[in-house]
């Protein structure tokens, strides 16, 4: 049996996560052409002949959302979606990113496509198979928030230990008990108290934070 070879087209799409107001958010962009115009999808493009993966979403990232790689605190390779059909247009396999990121706001240009950070759980119908790699995102972020710090890539340098557990929430999509919350956290020794307070509305002052390592830090033993 002989077979023809058609090489399938590869792409790259980014999910990038940002805490707003209280809740976990991923930029998307609404698509100006076919194929799904008019719906709202994740930042994505082709990669072309001799750029790598992450050349291509520096380029895709700036020209479809106005914001650089650079801006995001943390990147990392997600996964490879290779599904045959995922692309009406034929076999396209799609390499995954995920960032994070803090203080963002999209730069509307002449080529960028209307980016907004929307809310993970009022997600929009997504082009493509866009909805299931926001969700893997979104399990990869919950594990990794369970052995590492990167939370730190969504939380402002300097924070209360009330906008840490919000963080959480906010990842987690569920209330968390603060005393518990608080005595776990603490006892990793990932952040520490600094000579600061921060005024919380009529509340007393609250104690300001800050992470001992801006950069991704493995814990020894699990947050739950």
């Amino acid at each position: 049996m002989s077979y023809t070879y058609v090489a399938p087209t590869l792409t790259e799409d980014n999910v990038i996560f940002q805490l707003i107001n209280n809740q976990l958010t991923v930029l998307l962009v609404k698509r100006g052409k076919e194929p799904f115009k008019g719906q709202w999808a994740l930042p994505g493009g082709y990669n072309a002949a001799g750029d790598t993966t992450t050349d291509a979403m520096k380029r895709v990232l700036l020209t479809k959302t106005g914001i650089k790689m650079s801006e995001l605190r943390f990147v990392e390779q997600l996964y490879t979606f290779d599904t045959v059909a995922r692309d009406p247009r034929g076999h396209a396999v799609s390499v995954s990113y995920m960032g994070l990121c803090r203080d963002l706001e999209p730069k509307h240009t002449a080529s960028t496509e209307n980016p907004v950070f929307v809310p993970v759980k009022d997600l929009p119908e997504l082009a493509y198979d866009h909805a299931s790699i926001v969700n893997y995102a979104h399990e990869r972020l919950q594990s990794k928030v369970n052995y590492s710090n990167v939370v730190f890539a969504l939380l402002p340098d300097k924070f209360t230990l009330t906008e840490l557990q919000s963080a959480y929430e906010a990842i987690f999509g569920h209330k968390l008990d603060k005393r518990n919350f608080r005595k776990k956290f603490l006892s990793l020794e990932l952040i520490s108290p600094i000579k600061k307070l921060k005024r919380e509305g009529a509340h007393r002052p609250a104690q300001l934070y800050a992470f001992n390592k801006q950069g991704l830090q493995i814990l020894t033993r699990s947050f739950e």
